[in-house]
């Protein structure tokens, strides 16, 4: 029989219990995690002590949820969230319960828990692990199956529809059918659920192993586009030329190919959304659509989308940015100021994780990349940084204090004056020391005013 590893943080904070007269549990995923051979330090527990008992049982516990029974246990430096069993009652706003009841059975508790696999139990003095819903049989066949009626269990909180999708992306899971058929009906109670919520899991879902078997799920039950309603008009939109992929399912497509080889979240997203704007952007032509300046239009609405998500901020800047310049069209022939103008357009940070979006989309497009232009690419811009050339305003050998000291009026002129200069030292990055550069400020100060 197999066990669950008890570590001696656990053991000693399950004595508490023990030693007061009562029970505690490890559940959901760190068992199943358990089970699968994967690592987990992210431990749920489940009790029969009431939150007024557990919260005598230790000196420093803060009540988060303590109308649905969970408190957190602050106990040697670690936090765990202690939740006492319990049945509920129905869900009237499809994701929260009218009313909780305290039970003392273990096995009525998890019988409200969302799947198969997420309704294990293991004894925190032990580590025997409890299965009463053939989890283990679930965990053994690869599938995620709702637990009694999936109706009722995603009726009860819709969230269950995405954490399905993100947990068969993380795993690479089959979704079992009436589960799955059961998520497609109940989709629109995705509307009750908060945008944050919304965004968690599908950011999750986006940063698994597998996000094309989550992301899958969700297109062929219409679930992905409640949830982001501008993917709409995607699908089912023919390309053409290269493309063998409608939109979306090319968006996709890239967003698996980015899996491989891009861990951070931007280049996910982007892999997902770069060609978003072509739903809005499409002029169709006799033999195939064209997506003129479809970047542009997905930087649009990338931002839209993020933001509706609520999206930090910085997220929001860096995907859309790497979205607007994901159509860079680099040939051996761009002069070394090409390259610099590239670099200080885009932005040196953003080299990397715009040199991997292009070869996730190479990938969902051709099955394959071809990474010789952009090894290329990324060579010259190496020997450009080892020369220390200037590639933005901040790298110029003069400031805007050096041009208001000449006497050039504080405001637009300053920007004005620093970016003619450095688009002169890009041409020359010869030109970038303070006596040229102040010489040049001059003489454009007279060349604006012959200008105006």
């Amino acid at each position: 029989m197999k066990v669950l590893s008890i570590p001696p943080v656990i053991r000693r904070f399950a004595r508490y219990f023990t030693d007061a007269g009562f029970s505690l549990y490890i559940v959901g995923g760190a068992v199943r995690d358990h089970l699968l051979g994967l690592k987990s330090e992210d431990y749920d527990f489940t009790t029969d002590a009431l939150p007024d008992q557990v919260m005598q049982l230790f000196k420093h516990v803060i009540p988060t949820g303590i109308e649905h029974g969970t408190v957190t246990v602050h106990f040697e430096k670690q936090s765990f969230e202690v939740t006492t069993f319990r049945s509920e009652a129905d869900y009237i706003d499809g994701r929260h319960p009218s009313s909780v009841t305290f039970i003392p059975s273990l096995e009525e508790d998890l019988k409200r828990r969302d799947f198969t696999i997420n309704a294990f139990a293991a004894d925190c003095r032990d580590g025997r692990i409890i299965d009463l819903h053939d989890g283990k049989k679930d965990l053994k066949n690869k599938i995620i199956r709702a637990i009694g009626d999936p109706r009722q269990r995603f009726a009860e909180d819709a969230l269950r529809i995405l954490r399905a999708a993100r947990i068969a992306a993380k795993l690479n899971f089959s979704i079992e059918m009436q589960t799955l058929s059961a998520m497609g009906m109940l989709k629109e109670n995705l509307s009750k659920v908060s945008a944050e919520r919304i965004r968690d899991e599908l950011f999750k879902l986006v940063l698994s192993d597998h996000p094309a078997t989550g992301l899958s799920y969700l297109k062929e039950q219409w679930i992905l586009t409640v949830i982001l309603p501008e993917f709409k008009a995607c699908d089912g939109l023919f390309q053409g030329g290269m493309h063998h992929e409608d939109v979306l399912s090319h968006s996709i497509s890239a967003c698996q190919a980015s899996a491989a080889f891009a861990s951070t979240l931007e280049v996910r997203l982007a892999a997902l959304l770069h060609d978003i704007g072509k739903c809005e952007a499409v002029v169709p032509t006799e033999d195939r659509n064209t997506f003129k300046s479809h970047e542009l239009v997905g930087e649009m609405i990338t931002q839209s989308l993020l933001k509706r998500l609520k999206a930090s901020n910085n997220l929001i800047k860096d995907v859309s940015h790497l979205v607007r310049h994901h159509m860079f069209d680099y040939q051996s022939n761009w002069s070394d100021s090409a390259v610099r103008r590239f670099i200080a357009r885009v932005g040196l940070q953003y080299i990397p994780q715009l040199l991997q979006l292009r070869i996730a989309d190479q990938i969902a497009i051709h099955g394959k990349a071809n990474t010789v232009l952009l090894d290329e690419l990324h060579h010259r811009i190496e020997a450009i940084i080892e020369e220390h050339d200037a590639l933005s305003i901040k790298d110029l050998a003069v400031n805007g204090n050096d041009l208001l000291d000449m006497g050039i009026p504080k405001g637009e002129k300053i920007g004005d004056t620093l970016a003619y200069l450095l688009e002169t030292v890009l041409d020359d990055p010869g030109q970038n020391n303070r006596e040229q550069l102040l010489d040049l400020a001059e003489k454009y100060q007279s060349l604006e005013v012959f200008t105006n």
